[in-house]
């Protein structure tokens, strides 16, 4: 992807013809406004390691890919890694494609260890449970995605690069290609798990 000038704005200004600005309060943790992609941030309760599992990575990666689909959801880039995930994303209502995300893929992964009887894990996913949250026997995400607004090209392109060089932040990887849980082989030109919006 190459360096485009104003390529973010146009971006924005078709997003607002499509379907009407969002004025909502302009406060750092929530989405200013949904014409613009905002770069995210979802971590288990407790930073548990739940991404250590395959099956539940791939419950991400299914949400991510169905809202997609859907039309729901502009994915532009992600990382997942053991105990939270990092994406850029878009949506008519961004904050409600998160809240539905979290959603979806908490009552996915529980099931999937009450499955595997991960006794340890779903415990620490009880006792970390907010005491408000009397629907629920468990808390996988903590609250909040802080949410934040990428305004310009240059913001985009630092954004994605954190999000692709996590891994190797990390010390995981010596190259963001080789973490298989991103988005980085897709802006290389290779083949990635799902399909993102490498241009904008």
């Amino acid at each position: 992807m190459q360096p485009r000038s104003h390529a973010l704005r146009g971006y924005a200004r078709s997003r607002r013809s499509a379907a009407g600005a969002n004025n909502m309060s302009r406060t750092r943790y929530k989405v200013s406004d949904n014409a613009y992609p905002h770069f995210l941030t979802c971590t288990i309760v407790d930073w548990l390691p739940v991404f250590t599992r395959p099956e539940a990575v791939q419950i991400v990666l299914d949400s991510w890919a169905f809202l997609q689909h859907e039309k729901r959801l502009t994915l532009f880039a992600y990382t997942v890694l053991e105990n939270h995930l990092h994406f850029i994303a878009a949506a008519d209502d961004l904050a409600k494609e998160v809240a539905n995300f979290k959603s979806y893929t908490a009552r996915r992964i529980i099931d999937l260890l009450q499955a595997s009887n991960s006794q340890t894990t779903l415990q620490q996913l009880a006792f970390r449970k907010a005491r408000h949250k009397i629907d629920r026997d468990f808390q996988l995400w903590q609250e909040g995605s802080h949410p934040q607004q990428i305004t310009s090209d240059e913001m985009m392109f630092q954004k994605i690069d954190y999000v692709h060089y996590n891994s190797v932040k990390r010390g995981y990887v010596d190259d963001p290609l080789h973490w298989r849980y991103s988005s980085a082989r897709n802006y290389a030109g290779l083949p990635g798990l799902i399909e993102v919006t490498t241009e904008w």
